[in-house]
């Protein structure tokens, strides 16, 4: 089947488990940003040396160098029949970045997955995940800054998205293998 899907909520929503479960049983790339800057910072790219400093304060990367890696990663053969997007786009700008590179390559968008949390359950989740990984960009501070970002940058691509009649809001607490049997559920043919 094939999907062409972004797939929205807060840091630590459970975007990135969701994401790979998701693509698997879809057959498409997951492409995730966050874990592309990740690996760059990890193997010391120039990219990954550029990204560093933001990502460690909590800031988001610059538009420029985010809509520069999607664009070319959505150029990619293997993205060709469908991808699911996982923390991109992250702000109403960078929709309409996306809507362009899908434009130039005669593809639209099928549906926009939204997982809805409560906040706390987040600062928990992401406090538990910085312990267990040594994650630098996890501190309490540095999360909750980063839920505020979310609140003001990135939650109003909801609204975008809902005028489109594309958002679907799943509960993203609970079971993985049941936020994953919502977020398939809402996967109709006609949308496939």
């Amino acid at each position: 089947m094939s999907a062409r899907l972004v797939l929205l909520g807060p840091p630590g929503a459970g975007k990135g488990t969701q994401a790979a479960r998701l693509a698997e049983r879809l057959g498409v790339p997951a492409i995730s940003t966050g874990d592309i800057f990740r690996s760059n910072i990890t193997n010391g790219t120039e990219l990954g040396r550029r990204v560093q400093d933001i990502t460690a304060s909590g800031a988001l990367v610059p538009d420029e160098l985010t809509n520069e890696l999607v664009r070319d990663r959505l150029g990619q053969a293997d993205a060709t029949e469908g991808f699911l997007l996982d923390g991109y786009p992250r702000n109403v700008a960078q929709v309409a970045a996306l809507d362009e590179i899908l434009a130039a390559a005669r593809r639209e968008l099928d549906l926009a997955h939204e997982l809805t949390v409560d906040p706390q359950v987040v600062v928990e989740r992401l406090a538990k995940r910085a312990e267990i990984e040594g994650r630098a960009d996890d501190t309490e501070d540095v999360i909750r800054h980063r839920l505020d970002v979310y609140a003001e940058q990135t939650a109003p691509i909801s609204q975008v998205y809902a005028a489109r009649g594309l958002l679907v809001q799943v509960d993203g607490l609970g079971e993985v293998d049941d936020v994953t049997a919502r977020l398939l559920a809402v996967l109709s043919p006609s949308r496939s």
